[in-house]
């Protein structure tokens, strides 16, 4: 008998869960139908739906056919090769010109990393973040414009992902000459022979006893496999900062990892929140927005379709901010952001379009602030002490 459903509004989460339900279940007759049915009315340059419809479709299709892990290293390659500074800066900047989801982070990190390093000669700030030293332009201007003396800054780049490496020396001058255009002496290294952060040695990132060391970690840590989290929180530790800020965004891939239909449908909800946000916020022609759910295709594929015990790289395993509470709290205190701080992210959401706030934790068992979408929580700040 032919499967029926009705299309109507939001038909891709009905079509793609019901599809998940039936991988899930091996019933191989309704995976063909679904299957076939998502590919007749997916599109990735459609509406929100279609590009759900399309993004999940290749996702389903890989764990239906157990091809995650080859679909994922060829979309990863192809990413790769027509990667280049230009285009990866011209990116970020006009996501960032659009939508707070990047630079909430930014602004609520350099606030606490300024605060905690105040008064310091010599800093070391390790950042382990994929997003190309966007972040520090503007700490380096408030260094410069501090009453004090200007100290000196040391920044630790640890790069793991490979798109990230080959562009990495030319973001490294770029830096250099912005420093010396502020006239703050500045040094800079690059971490980027390892293929995850649980690699990472406390040796490899050279902190001397007279250095100020705070540790900015953006969008890092759910890139670490869930029972390597521990050691690498504890190897932060060992270095004694004066303070570890950590940012993730609000899903959790983690704990429903062995349950493939209940971790599709938090993928899903994810995921529709965010194109939802990019369809709002970008122009329909926007190159920048195509790009963007591209690298979101290539996400949910690891996510729902990549074994990620035969996979030597990275992971996309998300936690929330309760989650990461609870991992961090193990090693570390943590440290309100101050009412400065938050009046910086306050004043940096009145520059974009309705729909954003600022929102505090609910409970004990959290700290940080949230960045909301229509009153949904995406984007968690926190910021930590030994």
């Amino acid at each position: 008998m032919p499967l029926v459903i009705t299309i109507g509004n939001k038909w891709a989460s009905k079509l793609l869960s019901e599809c998940a339900r039936a991988i899930s279940e091996k019933d191989s007759s309704k995976i063909h139908n679904l299957l076939w049915m998502l590919n007749e009315l997916a599109s990735p340059y459609g509406d929100c739906d279609q590009k759900l419809a399309s993004h999940f479709l290749q996702a389903l299709f890989c764990k239906a056919t157990d091809s995650g892990q080859r679909c994922f290293k060829t979309l990863t390659t192809v990413a790769e090769k027509s990667h280049s500074f230009d285009s990866a800066r011209k990116l970020i900047l006009k996501f960032q010109e659009v939508s707070p989801w990047t630079t909430f982070g930014h602004v609520a990190s350099n606030g606490a990393i300024l605060e905690a390093l105040d008064g310091a000669s010599k800093l070391h700030i390790i950042d382990i973040s994929h997003t190309l030293c966007t972040q520090w332009p503007t700490l380096l201007e408030a260094l410069a414009t501090r009453n004090d003396e200007t100290p000196h800054l040391k920044l630790t780049v640890v790069v793991t992902a490979s798109i990230v490496r080959s562009v990495m020396k030319e973001i490294g001058q770029r830096m250099e000459k912005f420093a010396r255009l502020m006239g703050v002496p500045f040094e800079l290294n690059v971490i980027s022979g390892l293929n995850h952060l649980g690699e990472l040695t406390k040796e490899e990132l050279g902190v001397q006893e007279d250095e100020a060391v705070a540790i900015n970690c953006n969008g890092a840590l759910r890139r670490v496999g869930a029972e390597e989290r521990n050691s690498v929180i504890r190897m932060f530790q060992s270095l004694n900062p004066r303070v570890v800020t950590i940012v993730e965004e609000e899903a959790d891939f983690t704990s429903s990892r062995y349950d493939f239909v209940k971790c599709f449908e938090e993928c899903l909800r994810y995921y529709t929140l965010y194109f939802e946000m990019l369809e709002e916020s970008f122009v329909p022609t926007s190159n920048e927005r195509l790009m963007l759910e591209r690298e979101c295709s290539r996400n949910i594929v690891r996510v729902l379709a990549c074994d990620e015990e035969n996979d030597g790289g990275e992971c996309e395993r998300r936690e929330r901010g309760s989650q990461w509470f609870e991992r961090l709290r193990e090693a570390f205190s943590p440290v309100g952001f101050s009412d400065d701080v938050v009046d910086d992210v306050k004043a940096l959401l009145k520059r974009y379009r309705g729909g954003w706030a600022l929102a505090l934790p609910q409970g004990d068992h959290e700290s940080g602030i949230y960045l909301t979408w229509k009153e949904e929580p995406v984007v968690w700040a926190s910021a930590w002490k030994p």
